[in-house]
Formats: C-alpha cells, sequence, structure tokens
C-alpha cells in the first residue's frame, strides 16, 4: 500500500483518542469504579517507574498528559548483562500464586502457544526451531519434550488452524515468510513437508533499530491471518527509505497466503498479537521508538482499527511529532490513533495473552497478559516482567499491574538473569512464561494460599 491508498484508508479513522485519566475511567464504569476502591492506581508522574519498583500487585496508569517534551540528550545505551540465576533467586508473583521451573536449558525460548490439545509450542527462534512441551509431570516437568521443525528462519509466530479443536496446520512466522505445516492433534512432529504461503520483509538492524520479529493470528471467524511486521530502523522516513516497504504495518492475508491488504499501519512494532475474546478484535503488544528521551516514547498495548493509523514514523502518542521528522506529513496529524494502554518507555512489550481461564480468581476473567522484556534505551532500566492489564467487557481501563517480578539482581542498576518473552495460558488456566534470559519456561498456578 502506497501513501496514497495508505491516507485513503486512515480517512476513516477520526480524532485522537486521547486516554481517559484513572479517576474518570472509574467513575464511567460501575466494575472500574468497584476496582478502584480496592486498589491504588498511580498515575502522573509516579506513574513512570524503573525496575527496582516493580512488586506484584502495583498499578500504573500513565496518559498522553503525562509525557515530557523530548530530550534526546537523555538517549543512553544502558542494556543489561544478563547472568546466571542466583540460587536465591524466583519470579516473584502476587499472593496467592505460585511458580514453578516447568524447563530449562532451552536454546533463546521466544513466543510460546498452545495447541487445541493441550501441547505447549515453543518458538527457539535463534536454534531455527519449534519444540513441543507435552504435560506436566508429579515435579513439576514436561512429560515429554519434542522438536517439531527445524531448519526454520529465525521463527516466532505460532498459529492453527481451521480455529477449533480439530486444527490441520501450523502456521509458522519466520523473519522473511509465512510457511505452514500439516498437523493433527497429537503430532510431536511435522508430518509433512512445510509450505511457503507468502513472503514477508526480512532483515533489519537491531539495537535501536530494526525488528525481525513475525507474529501471526487468525481473525475470530477464521477468514483473516494477520502477519506483524516491526519497521526495518529506529525512525527513518518511509518516504524515502524503500527498505520500510510493508513494515511497521500489520498486514491481512488470506489462510492461503494470498496478501489482502496493509490492515493497520504506523506501529512501529507489534511484536505479539492476541485476538479479544469478548469483541473480536486483534490486539497488539508494541515497541515504540528510541533516542529521544528515558521517558520517551511509551510502549503500549492497544486494539488494532482496521485501516488505522498509530503514527510512525512521524509522530507518536497521537499527534506529537517525532523531532526527526517534524513537519512531515501535517495531513496525517489528526488521524494518528493514541493507542489503549500507554506502557513504561522502552519496556520491549512482547508477547501478549488474554486470559480466558478458570483457575485465577474470578476478577482477571477476560484481562490481558503481556511480557516486557526490559530497556536498554534508558537511564533507569524498566521492564524485565510480566504485567496484568484489565479489562472490563473487552475494553482496556488504560491501567497495568506489575504481575511477576524478581527477575533483575540489584534494583534498576544491576544485571538481570531472567527476560520474559512469551505468555500463554494452559488449558487449566494456569499460565506459562518463556525467558530467554534464563532459557526456561515458568509455569504460574493459583493455589489460593
Amino acid at each position: 500500500m502506497n501513501l496514497q491508498h495508505r491516507l485513503l484508508a486512515a480517512s476513516a479513522v477520526f480524532g485522537l483518542a486521547l486516554l481517559a485519566s484513572a479517576p474518570i475511567a472509574a467513575a464511567s464504569n460501575p466494575a472500574a469504579a468497584d476496582s478502584a476502591t480496592k486498589q491504588t492506581v498511580l498515575t502522573g508522574q509516579a506513574a513512570f517507574t524503573d525496575a527496582a519498583h516493580e512488586s506484584p500487585g502495583t498499578r500504573r496508569h500513565l496518559t498522553v498528559a503525562d509525557l515530557p517534551e523530548p530530550m534526546p540528550d537523555q538517549s543512553v545505551d544502558n542494556g543489561a548483562t544478563v547472568v546466571p540465576r542466583p540460587a536465591n533467586a524466583w519470579p516473584v508473583a502476587p499472593k496467592g500464586f505460585k511458580v514453578e521451573l516447568y524447563a530449562t536449558g532451552l536454546d533463546n525460548p521466544r513466543l510460546i502457544r498452545f495447541a487445541p490439545n493441550g501441547d505447549l509450542f515453543v518458538a527457539e527462534s535463534a536454534a531455527g526451531k519449534v519444540a513441543i512441551f507435552r504435560g506436566v509431570d508429579a515435579d513439576g516437568k514436561p512429560k515429554q519434550v519434542s522438536v517439531f521443525a527445524t531448519d526454520l528462519h529465525q521463527p516466532f509466530g505460532i498459529a492453527f488452524y481451521p480455529l477449533g479443536d480439530n486444527p490441520q496446520w501450523v502456521y509458522i512466522g519466520d523473519t522473511d515468510a509465512i510457511v505452514r505445516f500439516p498437523y493433527h492433534n497429537g503430532d510431536l512432529k511435522a508430518t509433512g513437508p512445510m509450505q511457503q504461503l507468502a513472503d514477508l520483509p526480512g532483515g533489519g538492524r537491531l539495537r535501536g533499530g530494526g525488528h525481525w520479529t513475525r507474529d501471526l493470528r487468525f481473525s475470530l471467524d477464521g477468514t483473516k491471518l494477520f502477519a506483524s511486521v516491526g519497521s526495518h530502523s529506529n525512525v527513518d522516513d518511509s518516504d524515502t527509505h524503500p527498505e520500510e516497504f510493508h513494515r511497521a504495518d500489520v498486514l491481512e492475508f488470506t489462510p492461503e497466503g494470498k496478501f489482502v491488504e496493509v490492515y493497520a499501519w504506523g506501529i512501529r512494532n507489534c511484536v505479539g498479537e492476541a485476538i479479544n475474546p469478548t469483541t473480536g478484535q486483534l490486539w497488539c503488544s508494541t515497541n515504540e521508538r528510541d533516542a529521544i528521551g528515558n521517558n520517551l516514547v511509551p510502549d503500549y498495548i492497544t486494539h488494532v482499527q482496521e485501516h488505522g493509523f498509530y503514527g510512525w514514523p512521524w509522530f507518536y502518542m497521537g499527534g506529537h511529532w517525532d523531532p526527526r521528522l517534524t513537519g512531515k506529513h501535517p495531513e496525517l496529524k489528526s488521524k494518528v490513533i493514541t493507542p489503549d494502554v500507554l506502557l513504561q518507555p522502552h519496556f520491549a512489550s512482547l508477547e501478549m495473552t488474554f486470559y480466558e481461564g478458570s483457575q485465577f480468581p474470578a476478577e482477571y476473567k477476560g484481562d490481558a497478559f503481556a511480557a516486557e522484556h526490559g530497556s536498554w534505551n534508558r537511564a533507569n532500566r524498566a521492564g524485565y516482567e510480566v504485567i496484568r492489564v484489565p479489562m472490563h467487557d473487552g475494553h482496556a481501563t488504560g491501567d497495568y499491574e506489575d504481575f511477576l517480578t524478581g527477575f533483575t539482581v540489584g534494583g534498576a542498576d544491576g544485571d538481570v538473569w531472567g527476560r520474559p518473552v512469551g505468555v500463554a495460558v494452559a488449558p487449566d488456566g494456569s499460565l506459562f512464561v518463556s525467558d530467554d534470559g534464563s532459557n526456561s519456561i515458568w509455569h504460574v498456578i493459583y493455589t489460593g494460599k
């Protein structure tokens, strides 16, 4: 889709959806108001945080009004050193939850998804393979482990098709293609050759630049296949950089791999896709741009509006011009959609999922979970945790809550031993989390104790 076609699509998107403050959200929604009476929500400048001040149950609500002016001189390269997990280190969950080490010794575990039969599929991206972990034994470990497919190109997204209890295919989002393998419930290895359905833009400069992850999701009715493709750069003007074609987009394909359209654009890196079970909308967990300040630009979680424009590279968080591209495309300024939930800047928000299980307390039903891999472009590091995103009737309140923390050593300036990447809800309602810092998978169980 060229710029002219994108402008036509974006013309259907009106206004700037400014996030409401926490008190207003609570007042307009009885359920939110009831929740607000039970839990303090940090707002304004108090809502900004770092890894030293993340703790299960702490809730925050950032709005566009809280954002500072761009301060490029604050930009730093402050990536954490990953160290072996100390003997006394363990993820910390809210009271009533228990965390078990399900598997370790993996090779770069990234996105995870459950097959309809309950097998856990794991993309070990650097190794170019997808593995299967089956069941939980009496010691909390997998009953069986198998390699489903190898020789892939940085696999990430995993989707099963057709939707329902009896899929016939496993779709994989390679960094440069959408591929699929024949699949039937219980298969521990691919039973047929890989089929390549569509090419995707590949490559990119990391560390403030391009993105290689490609997630895949089918629409609720199974007619649309959404593929997310992150930008090739941090903030290159896509008018003059042809390598940004079909990047910073969510692309729509048919299940057979035929390209349909750019479903949404200006989303710098929609790493994790999820379908909202209440509304049927596509949602994204998104990495925003770097190098304009400690507290700019917030990563975000949002519903994805068809033909919607989310700002990259010219704008951020509504109609805020990126100072490196000021004055470009003024006709788009009023079209930029503000995301539903603003997260900490540079959080590196990765996979997200909606909680449809019944093991956790009832108030978790319909909420979202997302993995925050952790910052590098911030003086006081943030992230290295899993967050909960409260939802009411399928709509976000704008808050988010620390859920699983404890992956750091020495607070906001120390080393880290774990970096959450993937989140997936098991058939029994427990939560699994992949961690490519300790190369492990963690299992979060609600016991009520």
